[in-house]
């Protein structure tokens, strides 16, 4: 079977950036105990594991806001994750006395910084996002205007007596061109002078066309969390634009060997917070296995949890 290592994978900057801040702080005794981080630090349950194993809490509850859940935190240290953070989730830190360190990527920061700027000057803002998502969360809490797009029929209930030469429109970084297209046509339609700041963010993009300029093959595996917004669009634009069948998996654990068995051809790729070790071990699982030896089946990982840092 021919196994295809796609690149560029892996870490991005902004979690290469996040996972140092937390490292950072667990060698700091000078920083207050217990650490938290508001949220997953990235969104991939084995760096969440890793890092629980040096005592740090991830609060991360669904249903709950990024606000809601640092109320629970009564001293230490907070971390916000790579995914933004509103002002006044910082504000409230401040009044709670915490210490608190931001992980914001910057690529999320010239998002929040251009969509403030634009209300400044007076814009209609609409932001094209994933629901319960914490990026588009902490950019919906600029200011209650904002007006959130995830489908097309969201597109289509925007109101029609917006001033159309005010409209600004911009994204949540992880999408894929997928995403924005099919709505920005509705916009479009709706508002035609409207201005548009696409922020897929580079990392991203360089991921999806790789997978978009890959060669056909049987099968694609996609190795990253199933929280994480980048890899499962990963998968998405492999089937749609390749019509190649595609899995999300978190490691080699995930593999159903059924999927290998009448196959000759697999590519692998990773999310952009998917430990580079993880990905690794899926690719040297597939190169040895054979679809009729039993002995090459297995497909436990055999990473350790301080190993993934």
């Amino acid at each position: 079977m021919k196994v295809i290592d796609l690149t560029p994978r892996g870490y991005c900057h902004g979690v290469l950036n996040a996972m140092a801040m937390v490292k950072k702080v667990i060698k700091t005794p000078s920083y207050p105990r217990p650490i938290y981080v508001l949220g997953q630090i990235v969104h991939n349950q084995k760096i969440t594991k890793a890092f629980a194993e040096h005592g740090v809490i991830s609060l991360d509850q669904k249903g709950k806001t990024r606000l809601e859940m640092l109320e629970e935190v009564k001293g230490g240290t907070v971390i916000f994750t790579a995914h933004g953070i509103s002002d006044k989730v910082i504000a409230r830190a401040k009044e709670k006395g915490l210490t608190y360190l931001n992980a914001t990527c910057r690529d999320v920061l010239k998002v929040h910084n251009a969509v403030k700027a634009k209300l400044d000057e007076g814009y209609h803002i609409i932001y094209i996002g994933h629901r319960n998502h914490p990026e588009p969360e902490a950019i919906l809490d600029i200011d209650p205007s904002i007006m959130f797009v995830e489908t097309d029929k969201d597109a289509l209930l925007l109101p029609n007596d917006l001033n159309g030469d005010k409209v600004f429109v911009t994204n949540q970084t992880t999408l894929s061109l997928y995403d924005i297209k099919s709505v920005l046509s509705i916009i479009e339609t709706k508002y035609p002078n409207y201005i548009f700041d696409n922020e897929i963010c580079n990392a991203t993009t360089v991921r999806q066309q790789a997978v978009m300029d890959q060669d056909v093959v049987d099968l694609m595996l996609v190795v990253g969390d199933q929280k994480s917004s980048n890899s499962n669009k990963l998968a998405e634009v492999s089937r749609k634009s390749k019509s190649i069948p595609s899995h999300l998996i978190g490691g080699v654990e995930d593999i159903d060997i059924n999927w290998l068995k009448d196959i000759n051809s697999v590519s692998v790729t990773s999310g952009a917070s998917t430990p580079t070790k993880v990905t690794e071990e899926v690719i040297l699982f597939l190169n040895q296995f054979k679809k009729d030896d039993p002995n090459t089946w297995d497909h436990r990982s055999k990473i350790e949890i301080e190993d993934i840092l």
